[in-house]
């Protein structure tokens, strides 16, 4: 199964532009009936604001659904949708609510506050990668360790635990197909002192972007 993209955690953000307040939500969801579940509670919840704009991501039948919620048609969810769309992010909901402060921001200025309320939200989920791992469990000595660590990363690697005893032993979760290579490689740069030990695979998310701000 192919890798793909989602938000890590739960993330609200807000900002003011021209005294409209604009607060950006994101969630992760697996289905469309958790995301309309997400949607109608930030309504309920901002039940006093002018507009709950929504969109939501599915990854599974490729669903992906709007509403302007009576901002002028094309200046709300539709560029919310396309935040998400650019960082290739799915199984995602994200309502921006808006409480209107009096100065219309015309076209434009709408878009570029969605955009930027969705984006908003989206940095401070983070993002995380869903894919096959190969687990790991690296034993190494204490001068290793660093040099261990460095490999596990640069084959796009993942670090889960380390255990310190009288060596280390890190425990990694690496791409599946990289596996071997990693293995082979980290034997011949240890001149055969360091061995891999795959102990099994997952499927899983882990964190590839990590939130901001």
């Amino acid at each position: 199964m192919p890798e793909y993209y989602i938000p890590t955690r739960e993330s609200q953000r807000e900002f003011v532009e021209k005294r409209s307040r604009f607060i950006g939500h994101v969630w992760r969801v697996a289905s469309e009936e958790e995301a309309r579940a997400r949607i109608e509670e930030t309504k309920k919840r901002h039940y006093d604001a002018r507009h709950n704009c929504w969109c939501y991501r599915l990854r599974e039948g490729g669903v992906e659904r709007y509403s302007d919620d009576g901002e002028p048609q094309g200046t709300a969810g539709r560029p919310m949708l396309n935040v998400f769309q650019r960082e290739g992010v799915e199984n995602v909901a994200c309502v921006v609510t808006r409480y209107f402060g009096g100065v219309l921001l015309g076209a434009g200025g709408l878009v570029r506050a969605y955009t930027q309320a969705a984006k908003d939200a989206l940095d401070g989920a983070g993002i995380s990668v869903v894919r096959r791992w190969a687990a790991l469990e690296i034993p190494c000595t204490y001068g290793q360790f660093e040099s261990m660590r460095r490999e596990v990363l640069s084959f796009g690697g993942v670090m889960e635990n380390v255990d310190y005893g009288a060596d280390v032993v890190l425990s990694a979760l690496l791409p599946g197909e990289r596996a071997a290579e990693f293995s082979a490689h980290i034997l011949d740069l240890s001149a055969g002192t360091v061995e891999a030990l795959e102990s099994g695979e997952v499927f899983r998310d882990v964190p590839w972007r990590d939130a901001v701000g």
